[in-house]
């Protein structure tokens, strides 16, 4: 059964029940009400037949000459007639004397509606309780002694002398009354229970509507949608706070499987990335193998007979040795860095550091001018060697994707709490989507793989390795005929007294002036 049903059916079971309350003690108050004024009038009724008394020099009581199981009231005193110069009872009430037990009298009959009815007595009456003047005094309610007649209240008062007064009168318009109100009091509940269903339904359904948001939202999920969330978040009602707790729970669903699906890519991209790893590597490695194994064919058929050629065989072997060498450290390089290994961590000045690079430059390559910006000295924690390596690798990079002539400069400056230097050319440049793979191992712009220019294409990765090891960050940026920069950014070294972003003092040293460069 669905909660609204059964929501539905307690609303209805509380409010038949509330009205059946109701209904009962309506009923019963006007029911007690409607009696109590029957009672009363016997009352009046009886009261009035005891001060009128029996008929002139007659008397109550077996030792009177009235007793015995005769009629001890006057035919005279019925509805209708007169005694002592008045109506003795008034229609619709009867009454009777009897004496002894059981009852045997004759009565006065109540008119009602053109006839006339008695009540059916039981042969004797008990529950009597004391009243005033030494009497005791009962009710009942008993039927028509005809058929069709209605029924009688009765009121019997037992008098000191044992004799019993009866009077009673018809009920019907009392019963009446009441079975009315049992009618009304029926359809009054009816209406009433289905007016609250109706309400209830429509209160139940407004109140389920965050619900049914709920049961949409968990749909979405189900389809793939992860970014949806319940709405109708509020503290001060139980749905709203179950939509908090569904959209917390969410939140961490989707993070999780965020991370899982990234996890996965990563999974996927380190896969593919090592087996384009090994086949760069490969590939890097198979051309100088196969030069020397060709340099050594040749020694075998003959060149070591001449100089000449003994000398180019050697010189081939030499330098295919020394270009595998350089490909087998930078490879060391970066495994060292991918596995994480600590890094010394000293105070490192960049300025100076920067200065023998370019110095360094200048003496290999005088034909790439190289300009040294810096305003003021820059600290920095590090190891001294990895960052030269760093300048270096960035320099050579220049020197091997430019053409002999063209300018470079350095820049080295501080930015907030953050060590910048940058590193531009004025070469040809590459596109934005290939600038953003610089950084990539093996990645060259040239798809032909030439080594004409440039190396195995892992110093820059180096460069990002060891820039990321020292908690920095590194970017390129270029377009084709704009050159190419690329921006380090290091933690400043700051002392204890100073804070990130001042000014720090010159220490004596003498930093090259803004846009000059060092002499050669």
């Amino acid at each position: 059964m669905s909660l609204r049903a059964r929501l539905l059916l307690a609303l209805g079971a509380v409010a038949i029940t509330a009205l059946a309350v109701a209904d009962v003690a309506i009923y019963s108050s006007l029911h007690a009400s409607l009696f109590n004024q029957v009672e009363q009038s016997l009352s009046q009724q009886a009261n009035q037949l005891l001060s009128a008394g029996p008929p002139q020099g007659q008397g109550f009581g077996p030792g009177g000459p009235f007793g015995g199981d005769r009629n001890l009231f006057n035919p005279n005193a019925c509805p209708g007639s007169t005694s002592r110069g008045g109506p003795l009872i008034q229609s619709p009430f009867l009454a009777h004397v009897a004496i002894g037990s059981p009852v045997s009298s004759d009565e006065c009959p109540a008119m009602v509606g053109g006839h006339s009815y008695l009540p059916k007595l039981p042969k004797t009456f008990s529950g009597f309780t004391p009243s005033a003047g030494g009497t005791e005094v009962t009710y009942l309610t008993v039927p028509s002694a005809g058929k069709g007649g209605p029924d009688f209240e009765v009121r019997v008062v037992k008098l000191p002398n044992e004799t019993e007064l009866l009077v009673g009168t018809p009920i019907t318009d009392t019963e009446n009354t009441l079975h009315h109100l049992f009618w009304i009091e029926l359809g009054v509940t009816l209406v009433a229970v289905l007016a609250a269903l109706a309400a209830g339904w429509w209160l139940v359904r407004l109140g389920l509507r965050p619900l049914t948001a709920v049961e949409r939202t968990a749909e979405d999920i189900a389809a793939g949608d992860l970014q949806q969330r319940v709405p109708h978040e509020d503290d001060r009602t139980e749905v709203g706070r179950l939509a908090k707790a569904l959209n917390v729970m969410l939140g961490r669903i989707e993070s999780a499987f965020a991370a899982r699906v990234a996890s996965e890519e990563r999974l996927r991209a380190s896969d593919r990335l090592l087996r384009q790893f090994v086949g760069d590597a490969s590939h890097e490695l198979r051309t100088p193998i196969a030069a020397v194994s060709a340099y050594a064919e040749l020694f075998e058929r003959g060149a070591a007979g001449n100089e000449a050629d003994l000398a180019r065989v050697m010189a081939g072997i030499r330098s295919e040795t020394a270009r595998m060498e350089r490909l087998v450290a930078d490879l060391l390089t970066l495994a060292r860095l991918d596995e994480g290994q600590p890094m010394e961590h000293t105070a490192v000045e960049l300025v100076t550091l920067c200065a023998e690079a370019v110095q360094t430059a200048r003496t290999v390559a005088p034909e790439w001018p190289i300009a040294l910006e810096a305003s003021r000295p820059v600290e920095v924690s590090g190891d001294p060697h990895r960052l030269r390596q760093v300048v270096d690798n960035l320099l050579s990079n220049v020197r091997s994707h430019t053409q002999p002539g063209t300018p470079a400069r350095v820049v080295v400056d501080i930015e907030g709490d953050e060590a910048v230097v940058v590193v531009s050319d004025q070469g040809p440049g590459l596109p934005a989507e290939q600038a953003s793979r610089v950084f990539e191992r093996f990645f060259r712009s040239d798809p032909s793989r030439s080594r004409a220019h440039g190396g195995a294409g892992l110093g820059l990765s180096i460069v990002e390795g060891i820039v990321e090891a020292h908690h920095g960050s590194v970017s390129a940026s270029s377009a084709p005929g704009a050159g190419m920069t690329i921006t380090l950014r290091l933690p400043v070294l700051f002392d204890d007294e100073q804070e990130p972003g001042a000014e720090r003092p010159d220490d004596g040293a003498e930093p090259a002036p803004d846009g000059a460069a060092l002499p050669s």
